[in-house]
């Protein structure tokens, strides 16, 4: 397996951390975790997408080991112009953008309002409307007690939010998404400002008129066990954005990691057709 290569971007006023799978010389993809995640989130499945791109998949601000925005700033706008900036002076052009939930989000503001950096979108079980039950579902995660005795508590509680995933995955995710305090407990790394996962992101309803804006490739993925994404809501948007949508069987929210042999069946396909097409040039500004 491919190892990852840490490192960090100053990014107007952030310090961004991301991980690095990286060939020189082969198509860039850039991974989006979704929100209180970390660019480990990608862990199962950038090495076998490394192997025809190169791979970066970022810690976006406030989680991971990325600065916090000292603003509180963690609206979808604001967010999408951290990966268009990083895109800019890391990537150094366009890339695949490989997108889950928040990071879909993000990925999708930055697809409508710049086209010329996005080569292709890859939607990962998000929309621009949810399903209220697994909001909740994850907010009441996100918002229980944030500071607990051992890590092997959080280990527990993650494990009962997501049992599809094993204590040893649970372990290794959580390892890069915790920290201990001075007085021995432990909490997460995340910025606190996104425990109200609503409230940090803005409103996203708007998105449905700006993604018609988005005209690169674009495939959806949705977790067959999805409490987020309807399946006729990810019709809907593919159905606006020209996408196919695919379903990933035995996945939840967080496909990759739940599946990720069905999550690499699933997008392997849509890469290899990239390789045959020619980006058309954007028109000149006058």
């Amino acid at each position: 397996m491919t190892a990852a290569r840490d490192a960090v971007a100053d990014v107007d006023t952030l310090r961004l951390h991301y991980l690095d799978w990286g060939t020189a010389g082969l198509p860039p993809l850039l991974c989006l975790h979704g929100i209180t995640q970390t660019a480990h989130s990608w862990d199962e499945v950038a090495p076998a997408l490394a192997r025809t791109h190169h791979v970066r998949a970022l810690d976006q601000r406030g989680h991971g080991d990325s600065s916090w925005a000292a603003d509180g700033d963690y609206r979808i706008e604001t967010q999408s112009r951290d990966v268009e900036a990083f895109l800019k002076t890391v990537v150094g052009g366009p890339a695949v953008l490989v997108a889950l939930s928040m990071g879909g989000l993000n990925a999708m503001t930055l697809a409508a309002r710049a086209p010329a950096l996005v080569r292709a979108l890859v939607v990962v079980d998000i929309a621009p409307q949810v399903e209220r039950k697994g909001v909740e579902h994850i907010r009441q995660f996100v918002t229980a007690n944030d500071e607990l005795d051992t890590f092997e508590d959080f280990v527990a509680r993650a494990h009962a939010f997501n049992p599809r995933r094993s204590l040893a995955n649970i372990r290794d995710r959580l390892r890069h998404n915790l920290r201990q305090l001075p007085n021995g407990r432990w909490t997460w790394k995340y910025d606190p400002a996104l425990r109200d996962p609503a409230r940090a992101a803005g409103d996203v309803t708007s998105l449905w008129d700006r993604v018609r804006a988005i005209h690169c490739p674009v495939l959806i993925i949705r977790g067959g066990e999805s409490d987020v994404l309807a399946p006729e809501t990810a019709a809907r948007l593919g159905g606006l954005v020209h996408a196919e949508v695919r379903t990933v069987a035995g996945a939840g929210h967080s496909v990759m990691g739940d599946n990720p042999s069905g999550f690499l069946a699933a997008i392997e396909p849509f890469l290899a057709t990239l390789r045959g097409v020619t980006r058309p040039a954007m028109p000149r500004r006058g």
